[in-house]
């Protein structure tokens, strides 16, 4: 089993995942068999308690694992099949070190960082390789090189490459090579820098990976490969794509990074076919059509907290030969303004999950003005609950109507708490995660939709339709088109008499890729197509 250990430098946010997942693709067009992991150096246990704000998305596996947000790019770049040991946290680490200490694992001998946290992280990398049977696992290390929480990992992975023999594991480091454009130069310093840190700590990078804006050319290269001691076919370039995150793995095919990588691994495999994936390129940034899609949230101003989303509305505009325009409304916009104010000129209302009563008003206007004037809509996780929470209230008449998450008051509680949620109090991992099986309604929309009358979607959440109104909503077009095997939990709802208008309490968009839109979001983009075009 050969190994890669991709780290970065100089500043966060250099796209390491995306670097991680895009060589992951040309791998497996090369016939291999790849396996992804994340290694976080914060203390929390998983991000599941964290923030948008500070995290950007949860993005939520099968088995109810909480993740990384670059987990959902390994699995929209590739077929790795992931589960909570493909990510893994400082936090996770020193809980799993301290109860064994606790148990007494370590016969009263000293717990240190080193051997014992390092080798429960090395321990880590070897259980994805065995569990996965992978011909290649790449494992990701968050955070900059230099940042203290992150040293742990970085001795680790030595000491792991070490163990595993030459020829069996590289690194691949992402570093960034600035432009200042006062004086219109590429400055390669910081990876100078960066490099030199990464060799203090006992690692020295077979393949640089260079994030610039502007290209680098072959004196730059020489540059950099004599002062970071690495080969000059080991400079990558990786410019900033122009139309789509999915250039990537053309643009680093084109760099030969697959080709070195597998020489420097003793990898024989045939040229990676990218004829597939150049298709799906083309249909993405060279589409006929347009649309534009308003977004409903509260965290609309941050680029990573809907992730998911946006990524699985491109593919589904890929499926549909559609520009996809995305307008980011806020909520809170709506509840000052009137929905008519933000969303007269869009051709779909699409309202994401969420948390917390802000900006909720706003996400039930959007919905009552997509019911009423036959807007495609597409409800995921709150966006049904509110759906549910709007047709009960100007629908059906019930004054007050609401969900008890944000109202325990409410006389109507139509979405409520399941019985054995009542008295939780942690907050991580409690609630129902991850792949739940759903039965739908034969001859329903979103029977059509799948293709299928038995699906798996993830879920992510703890409040529940209220089966005690279920015959009030019945009555007036409400379809429940998919429910929990034993009919007892609503997954699914579309009213009759509308173009489109679909919601879930699962997040479907975890399940999307570029290659294979899922059929959710594909049928919405084709409802706001016709509807942009007067159909």
């Amino acid at each position: 089993m050969k190994y890669i250990f991709l780290t970065g430098g100089v500043v966060s946010s250099l796209g390491k995942g995306l670097t991680a997942a895009s060589l992951g693709t040309l791998l497996e067009a090369r016939g291999l068999k790849v396996a992804l992991q994340k290694f976080d150096p914060y203390l929390n246990v998983d991000p599941g308690t964290m923030s948008p704000f500070q995290h950007g998305e949860v993005y939520v596996l099968d088995d109810g694992a909480e993740t990384d947000l670059d987990l959902g790019h390994y699995e929209r770049f590739t077929h790795s099949e992931l589960t909570q040991f493909n990510n893994l946290t400082s936090g996770r680490v020193y809980q799993t070190v301290l109860e064994k200490e606790r148990r007494g694992d370590y016969l009263g001998k000293t717990v240190q960082v080193i051997p014992h946290v390092t080798d429960e992280i090395k321990q880590r990398v070897k259980e994805v390789g065995e569990q996965s049977g992978a011909d290649v696992v790449i494992t990701e290390i968050g955070g900059t090189t230099g940042d203290i929480e992150g040293l742990p990992f970085l001795e680790a992975i030595r000491e792991f490459a070490l163990e595993c023999g030459r020829g069996n594991s590289i690194f691949v480091h992402v570093t960034y090579v600035p432009y200042i454009r006062a004086a219109g130069e590429l400055k390669t310093k910081p990876t100078q820098q960066s490099v030199a840190k990464l060799r203090e700590i006992g690692i020295v990078p077979d393949i640089l990976v260079c994030r610039t804006e502007k290209p680098i050319n072959e004196e730059m290269r020489q540059k950099i490969s004599l002062f970071c001691n690495v080969p000059v076919d080991g400079v990558i370039e990786e410019i900033d794509v122009e139309h789509s995150i999915y250039e990537v793995p053309l643009m680093l095919q084109r760099e030969k990074m697959d080709a070195l990588v597998c020489q420097e691994l003793g990898l024989e495999t045939s040229p990676a076919d990218m004829s597939e994936w150049e298709a799906v390129i083309q249909r993405i940034i060279k589409p006929q059509h347009q649309v534009r899609i308003g977004v409903i949230g509260k965290y609309i101003h941050l680029q990573d907290a809907y992730k998911s989303v946006y990524e699985a509305v491109t593919h589904a505009g890929g499926a549909n030969d559609c520009a996809i325009e995305i307008v980011r409304v806020d909520s809170e916009d709506i509840e000052r303004d009137g929905a008519a104010a933000h969303l007269a000129d869009m051709d779909g209302i699409l309202v994401p999950g969420g948390f917390g009563e802000r900006g909720v008003e706003g996400k039930v206007l959007a919905a009552q003005y997509a019911r009423e004037n036959n807007v495609p809509y597409l409800g995921l996780c709150l966006g049904m609950q509110i759906a549910c929470i709007e047709f009960a209230r100007h629908a059906l008449g019930l004054d007050g109507a609401h969900s008890a998450e944000f109202d325990a008051q409410t006389p109507h509680p139509i979405i409520a708490l399941l019985d054995e949620q009542q008295n939780i109090t942690d907050m991580g991992g409690t609630m129902r995660l991850g792949a739940q099986a759903c039965a739908l309604t034969p001859g329903s929309k979103a029977a059509e939709l799948y293709g299928t009358e038995e699906i798996n979607e993830r879920h992510r959440h703890r409040y529940e339709f209220n089966n005690a109104y279920r015959e009030q909503f019945e009555a007036q077009d409400f379809v429940f088109s998919g429910t929990s095997p034993d009919g007892n939990l609503v997954e699914l709802i579309e009213l009759k008499n509308h173009p489109y208008f679909m919601a879930t309490q699962a997040h479907p968009e975890f399940k999307s890729k570029p290659v294979q839109a899922h059929p959710l979001f594909a049928g919405f983009i084709k409802a706001a197509h016709e509807r942009a075009n007067g159909n």
